[in-house]
């Protein structure tokens, strides 16, 4: 499944700082419909993204009913980013396959 959306760049301060772009709510029930099928365990959902010239893999945290996608700090620092950056993402969410 592929998905194309924007979105601002959001730090959360925890024992470490993380940011995450979240993803809205329109992409994020595409991303429901097949969240079984995706899923390796604690609602996290496996996707290969794409911001600017940067390619990563990651996976998605889910959030009030809604997903955030991490941006590692490579990635980040990568592209010059920082916390209120408005981002555009390209991402493909990894599906299982159903035999195995």
């Amino acid at each position: 499944m592929d998905l194309v959306f924007a979105g601002q760049l959001i730090e959360w301060r925890g024992p470490a700082p993380y940011y995450f772009v979240p993803v809205p709510d329109e992409q994020s029930a595409d991303i429901r419909e097949v969240a079984a099928m995706a899923t390796y365990g604690w609602g996290m959902i496996p996707v290969d993204a794409r911001i600017g010239g940067v390619s990563f893999a990651t996976s998605l945290f889910p959030k009030d009913g809604g997903y955030l996608l991490p941006l590692k700090d490579a990635v980040r620092k990568a592209l010059g980013l920082s916390a209120g950056a408005d981002v555009a993402v390209e991402m493909t969410v990894r599906l299982g396959h159903p035999n195995g």
